[in-house]
């Protein structure tokens, strides 16, 4: 029995090397998610957004067009599947530093402006998932002002 017993953990118990691949993997589905929701968060998916969103994972993950695909596909279901934003957010809390949560949130802000226009669904998503990744309120500002003058969007006073 012992044996039969430790056969079915050494069966579901993950490999040495497999918790290192999925964080990777958890990671880039969690970072790839939130540009989707940011994406998805108005009306109308613009190609200017979805182009956005896969600049973003090409430059932070370098993957190949197949896999960006797929992880944006995957990102989109997961997406649609989830009830909240903390699943994400946390894994990216767990590894990345302030400068990086900084950076995706400014990616996240090029997604929001890639279509020229910001939406208020988009702002307030952005305001969320920047308080979710401890991201200060002054980085999220610079952040939001560098990605809109990057749209050349006119800011309104």
């Amino acid at each position: 029995m012992l044996k039969t017993l430790k056969d079915l953990f050494d069966a579901v118990a993950p490999r040495r090397d497999a918790p290192a691949r999925q964080d990777v993997h958890t990671l880039q589905l969690a970072c790839a998610a939130l540009l989707v929701e940011v994406m998805r968060s108005e009306p109308g998916i613009s190609p200017a957004e979805r182009a956005s969103v896969l600049a973003t994972l090409r430059t932070q993950f370098g993957l190949a067009d197949d896999e960006l695909e797929r992880l944006v596909e995957l990102a989109e279901r997961t997406v649609a599947g989830a009830s909240d934003l903390f699943g994400f957010t946390s894994a990216i809390n767990d590894a990345w530093d302030m400068e990086q949560k900084i950076a995706i949130v400014e990616a996240m802000w090029r997604v929001a402006y890639a279509d020229g226009t910001l939406g208020a669904h988009e702002q307030h998503l952005l305001w969320r998932i920047a308080d979710l990744l401890h991201v200060p309120h002054g980085a999220y500002v610079h952040a939001k002002r560098r990605a809109r003058e990057a749209a050349g969007v006119v800011h309104k006073t």
